[in-house]
Formats: structure tokens, C-alpha cells, sequence
């Protein structure tokens, strides 16, 4: 009998008014602006397929009504080449999506429809044309195209008892654990790494994700921190002076000339947050080009300035760490998004509303209170549609999962199961959501045994 050996991983690639300039705060989404070329996709080895996905999963149109270009889209996703697959049986790790290109989230995280090539319709334009064709952008809909995919796979492949196994990061990983709860038939387990399945409604403070990023600059130098703090206003009065956003423009080595200072605020509040997200202590290139402790860095850049030197100057000298590390890039677009992560603003403004808020005291951001009404409003402005701000924990839950959760992750810190960097504080910024969803313990058993028999573990 030839010997267990891990399957090669199944990757499937479906793809608020503060004070000053700041906008309100929101969940990082869209990842802008990474320096062409830093796909981090080398020496990764993957089969590119596409599958004839239905647009919408939970209508039954009559027949011949049905617009058959309209009702199907090809969903592009990623099989593993590395290490082989034990066959029928074996194991199937089934790595849920991102909002962004299959080809750049391949050797990071994830897949997911309107995103990169899975576009409905034909093509971005037509997909992202208006909130009708836009309706079909849901996690819903994206976790059934899983479900579907996973179904005919296994079919196809002879493998309909092979267990399935889901993996997720981030939004990604809220998928992976919401589809262990929707399709138990389908996956035994599922797990869910900094997934802020618990940033709805009143279920954690609003403030957390960002008393959280503001800590870790705090931690790392005061006089960064507050360097960061004071500089909202200073970017603010200057922008509103004469020739004001031209000097700014230039101070921060922009391609266009601002339109408004929240541009830029905007820019720089992005670079913290996802600052903190990859606050690791190796290199690396997940977001951007970076090195070990970037904060660190970043402080270090601002803290280190000349006598003189303004704070916007110093605020530069930071953010450059992040944008332009590699020292490449001649001006930054703050339009660019290279990634085609540009969906996530509809689902913020759909069905993923997660209140934040900037606290007046431990925030290096104006201190700011969520305002749903305001919220509602720019969705009203922009996309034409009114949030639901309920809609997630009543369709996934919520509320009663935040014991469970919080006290799985208090007892993986406690046995060292936790790896003690940057990306750590990014799992508590998520309020505890570092979430392994199994209830088939045979199952997960069976997997974890195909795994060990192959030398290998079993990774996300």
C-alpha cells in the first residue's frame, strides 16, 4: 500500500465624520498601493482551473427566464502542485477567500467573486456598474460558491469522503468559520486566524481595533506616538492654508495634487493600521516590502529627524518605511489598488458594518464615537443602498460565541501555543478570534493522523 501523503493544499481564489481631516474610522479593507511587482508569488506552484459559478444561489428563476450569460460566471481558483495528494480520502484543505486578486493573495491569503478574475457579468465595469449588479457581493453568496466548488470537486475527483478542512485569515478567515457554521456537512472543521467575527454591533468596544494599533506605536517610542497624535491637526490647518494641499502634496511626495487634506489622512491612518497588522519580527512582504518590526522602524525614522524638522517632515520620514521601504517608488497614487480589493467598500456598506471608533485618550487618532446615522449616509451617497447593521449576527450569530472564543484563545496563551510577534497583538485586535471550528473530533482526528504520517503539518 503506498504511503498517506498530504494533499497539495486547495487553494480557491474567489476572490465614518472625525474631528480634523481624519475620516471616520472603518475596518481596514482594501490594501493600497503596493509597489508593482511585490506579488509575493514566487517559487509558489499552483494549477489555475475556473468554474461555472451561479450568480446567485438562493433565487429560482423560471425557466427560460433566465439570462444564461447573466446567471453564470467563471470562478477562478488556484490547486496546489507541492507534495502531491494521498487520493480519494485524503484530506482536502480548502482555503477560503480574501477581497482581493486570486494571483496576489495566492501565496498570502485568499479567493472570492468580484474579485481579481472572478468577475460576473464579463468584466469589472458591468459587475461594479451599480448597486443592482453589485447585490450579489455578500459572504453569503461567496460561501455558498465554496460549498458548490467543494461539492462538484469532490465529485469529480472520486473523493466525496474526504474530509475538508478550511482555512481563513482575516475576512477570510470570518468565511472559513462561517461556513464550518452554515455547511457542517460539507467541512469538518475550520480555522479561523484574526477573524473579527465579534466587530459587529456592541459585541466588543468599538474602540478596541484601534486603542490596540495605537498601543503598539505607544509601546515602541512615546514621542512617536505622540509626534503621530499631534500631527492630525498640523495636516489639517495646513491643508486648509493657502496653497495648502500643494505643500502638502509635496511634503508627502504625492503623483496628484490633493483634493482634500482627508485624502491623505486617509493614506497615512491606512499605513498605521496595516503597520500594526504585519508587525512581525522577520521581513516580509505579505502587504509591502518590509523589514523585522517595522514599527520600530517607522519610530525610528520619526523619532531620529534633525533638530527643526516639522512634524508632517517627521510623519514622512515614518510612512516611507511602509510605502517606499525599498526606496523604488518616485511619488505614491493614493487612487492605486493593484490588488482589486476596491469590492470591500460595498460590503462595508452592505451587510460587513463594523463600528469603530478612535477613544479620546489611549488613541493616537481625534478621539471619535461611531455614528450610524453618518455611516448610513456616505453608503446612501455612494452606493445608494442603507446598511444593515444587524444583518451578520443574525444570519452567522455573534453574541453567544464570544466565551467560547475568548476562552480558547486565553488558553492557547497560556499553553505557548501563540507565536510571540507583531501579528499576536494583530489576534487580540480582533477581539479573540483566533478560532478553531470543529465539532467532528473524529474527523479532525483523521486529518491531523494523514498528516503526521506524511512528516508534514498541516498549514493555512
Amino acid at each position: 500500500m503506498r504511503p498517506l501523503r498530504r494533499l497539495a493544499v486547495l487553494v480557491l481564489v474567489l476572490l465614518p465624520a472625525a474631528a480634523w481631516a481624519l475620516a471616520p474610522p472603518r475596518f481596514p479593507g482594501p490594501q493600497p498601493r503596493a509597489r508593482p511587482g511585490a506579488s509575493g508569488v514566487r517559487g509558489y506552484e499552483y494549477e489555475t482551473r475556473y468554474f461555472r459559478q451561479r450568480l446567485d444561489h438562493f433565487s429560482f428563476p423560471g425557466v427560460g427566464d433566465e439570462d444564461e450569460a447573466a446567471a453564470f460566471f467563471q470562478q477562478r481558483y488556484l490547486v496546489g502542485r507541492g507534495g502531491g495528494w494521498a487520493g480519494p480520502g485524503g484530506p482536502i484543505f480548502f482555503y477560503c477567500g480574501n477581497e482581493g486578486d486570486i494571483a496576489w493573495f495566492a501565496a498570502n491569503s485568499g479567493l472570492h467573486r468580484y474579485y481579481g478574475e472572478s468577475m460576473p457579468f464579463g468584466s469589472k465595469a458591468k459587475a461594479y456598474n451599480n448597486s443592482k449588479s453589485l447585490a450579489y457581493l455578500t459572504a453569503e453568496q461567496a460561501i455558498a460558491d465554496f460549498a458548490v466548488l467543494l461539492t462538484d470537486l469532490k465529485r469529480n475527483l472520486s473523493a466525496e469522503g474526504s474530509p475538508v478542512v478550511l482555512f481563513g485569515g482575516s475576512y477570510g478567515g470570518m468565511l472559513a468559520a462561517w461556513m464550518r457554521l452554515k455547511y457542517p456537512h460539507i467541512a469538518v472543521g475550520a480555522f479561523a486566524s484574526s477573524a473579527p467575527i465579534l466587530q459587529f454591533e456592541d459585541i466588543v468596544p468599538s474602540t478596541i481595533f484601534y486603542d490596540l494599533v495605537s498601543d503598539d506605536f505607544k509601546r515602541e517610542s512615546l514621542s512617536c506616538f505622540q509626534t503621530i497624535k499631534d500631527s492630525w491637526k498640523v495636516l489639517d490647518e495646513q491643508g486648509n492654508g493657502q496653497d495648502g494641499l500643494l505643500k502638502l502634496s509635496k511634503t508627502f511626495h504625492l503623483c496628484q495634487t490633493l483634493k482634500t487634506s482627508g485624502d491623505l489622512s486617509d493614506w497615512l491612518s491606512s499605513a498605521y493600521s496595516y503597520l500594526a497588522m504585519v508587525d512581525y519580527p522577520i521581513p516580509s512582504e505579505f502587504l509591502m516590502p518590509l523589514p523585522a518590526n517595522p514599527i520600530k522602524e517607522v519610530c525610528r525614522n520619526i523619532d531620529s529627524q534633525p533638530e527643526g524638522t516639522s512634524i508632517l517632515e517627521r510623519i514622512y520620514a515614518g510612512v516611507n518605511v511602509y510605502y517606499n521601504y525599498t526606496g523604488t517608488v518616485g511619488c505614491f497614487d493614493l487612487n492605486d489598488d493593484p490588488h482589486g480589493m476596491g469590492g470591500w467598500d460595498w460590503q462595508a456598506c452592505t451587510e460587513m458594518v463594523m463600528p469603530m471608533s478612535y477613544s479620546e485618550n489611549r488613541s493616537m487618532y481625534p478621539a471619535y464615537k461611531f455614528d450610524y446615522a453618518s455611516y448610513a449616509e456616505n453608503c446612501i451617497k455612494s452606493y445608494g443602498v442603507r446598511p444593515r447593521p444587524r444583518w451578520i449576527t443574525t444570519e452567522f450569530g455573534g453574541h453567544e460565541h464570544t466565551t467560547s472564543i475568548c476562552a480558547l484563545q486565553l488558553q492557547r496563551t497560556q499553553t505557548g501555543c501563540d507565536i510571540a510577534d507583531g501579528s499576536q497583538r494583530y489576534q487580540m485586535a480582533h477581539a479573540c478570534t483566533t478560532w478553531l471550528v470543529g465539532s467532528d473530533r473524529r474527523a479532525l482526528d483523521n486529518v491531523t493522523t494523514l498528516s503526521q504520517r506524511s512528516g508534514r503539518r498541516v498549514l493555512g
